[in-house]
Order: C-alpha cells, then structure tokens, then sequence
C-alpha cells in the first residue's frame, strides 16, 4: 500500500514539474530579441514580446540596427501607411500551442504584408526563438528566422 501511495505521489510530482517546465519556456518567449535577416543574416531590429492581460503576446520594434531610426513603412497599408517602424506593433495575437505560439500575424516592414506567423525556443538553446512566416496558416509556403535573446 505505502509503494502505491508514494507511486502516485511520485507521478503527480514529476506530472507538475513537466507542466511548469513548459509553462515557463512558454513565458521565455516574452522578452527582447534580436532578429536576423534570413537572406543575408544580417542583424536588423530589436523586438519586445509581451504578454498581454488576455493571455496573447504582442511584439513592437524598440531599435533597428541597419537603419535610421525615424525610417518610415512606406510599403505598409492602412493605418500603419508612412508610420515610423520603431514602435510599430508587428507581431499580433500570437496564442500559447504546446511548447510555442501561433495562431497570430507578423508584419513585414520591408514589403508591408502580414503573414501567419508560428514561433517556439529551440530545443538546444533557450535564447534562440524559432520563428516561421508563411502565407498559408500551416506554414508550408514561407520562410524561418531565428531570432535571439538580448540580455
């Protein structure tokens, strides 16, 4: 009886530490990256996740790296039309999926067109943040970046 009582117990201990371990790489993914021109790996901006109230993450540029700061998104459309790239929101409504997010947008400053958007931290390195782009919501027609921690 005591085998089975501290069986049980040992599985709700391990069962709780495997739900917090993947609450809390969920949570790593707020935070500020780097991002990497997939093209020419070039380091082009820096861009803080957040998590807002209602539980979806949200990123806005806070620097670019290869141009002037008050750089306008003459491609962009709407209500972003000719606004300046640092401050603009350009990941949106990003909802936990297992390990990552998805279901959300990202803007692309450089033609002005949302995308689907999916993201998770690499396997092998925490400060690494897979993300893929792609015109499709399964993500078959795109491309991944990989963005990284500032710290």
């Amino acid at each position: 009886m005591k085998k089975k009582i501290l069986f049980v117990l040992a599985a709700f201990i391990s069962m709780t530490l495997f739900v917090n371990q993947a609450s809390a790489q969920r949570g790593e993914i707020a935070g500020l990256w780097k991002t990497i021109d997939d093209e020419t790996g070039d380091a082009k901006s820096y861009v803080q996740i957040k998590k807002s109230a209602s539980g979806q993450y949200f990123g806005a540029i806070t620097k670019l790296l290869l141009e002037p700061q008050d750089k306008l998104c003459d491609e962009c459309v709407g209500d972003l039309k000719n606004k300046k790239i640092v401050g603009m929101v350009i990941l949106r409504s990003m909802k936990v999926d297992g390990d990552g997010l998805s279901g959300g947008k990202i803007l692309d400053p450089g033609n002005g067109k949302f995308y689907h958007c999916s993201m998770e931290i690499d396997e092998k390195d925490p400060n690494k943040l897979d993300l893929r782009g792609s015109i499709d919501k399964w993500g078959i027609a795109g491309r991944t970046q990989s963005w990284y921690r500032v710290k």
